[in-house]
């Protein structure tokens, strides 16, 4: 899966960028955070595996 279409999905149900680390972006809804790979392709069980965590549509 794309980052991009990641981060988007991400965005669309209320996440958005906490800070940068070294090798990930954090992403947090205010409670949660949720560590997103710096790729440009982000594996497809990774992706599956954070969709399915946290709940997203």
């Amino acid at each position: 899966m794309k980052r991009s279409d990641l981060i988007a999905l991400l965005e669309k149900n209320g996440w958005y960028l906490k800070r940068n680390g070294t090798n990930h972006d954090i992403y947090t809804d205010g409670k949660n955070m949720e560590p997103i790979p710096r790729h440009r392709e982000v594996a497809e069980n990774l992706a599956k595996a954070i969709i399915k965590r946290r709940g997203l549509k």
